[in-house]
């Protein structure tokens, strides 16, 4: 039998990945929920949109990795609040498309110079290759741990 390290939870990287994550997360969502009351679900389907132009809540769940209630209720939300479309899929009848309104483009257009702010400052310590291999071991690893077939 082989002898293994007992786990310890804070050696375990899907932990640090996750800690890592958060955050850096919080870090960047403070730039747009004290500014425009956007939680972290609504501001990725403003940035996803704005970026990849309409879309499903299906493409857009698939996209971000967020499950379909939390997209529903994001989208509902910056419905609500004027800051997205809900318009008729031509490709399915069964689905729908949501696209950012002007009043949507122009948060974007406020809030994403900000959290790159951010993310420039939490990142200032890095040198432009390590910043490039995180990004690509960070690639490798969303790759090896995604669902085969």
């Amino acid at each position: 039998m082989q002898n293994t390290a007992p786990f310890r939870l804070d050696d375990f990287l899907p932990y640090l990945l996750s800690v890592a994550t958060n955050v850096v997360s919080d870090a960047v969502a403070a730039t747009y929920t004290t500014t425009h009351k956007l939680k972290t679900p609504e501001w990725r389907l403003i940035a996803v949109l704005a970026e990849d132009g309409a879309l499903t809540p299906l493409a857009i769940g698939q996209r971000t990795r967020m499950d379909k209630v939390t997209v529903s209720r994001a989208a509902m939300s910056l419905i609500e609040r004027g800051l997205l479309r809900r318009t008729p899929n031509p490709a399915d009848q069964r689905s729908h498309l949501l696209s950012l309104s002007a009043s949507g483009k122009a948060v974007y257009q406020q809030v994403a110079p900000e959290a790159l702010a951010v993310e420039a400052r939490i990142f200032d310590g890095f040198s432009p290759e390590e910043r490039q291999t995180l990004c690509a071991l960070l690639m490798r690893a969303q790759k090896a741990a995604a669902p085969k077939g």
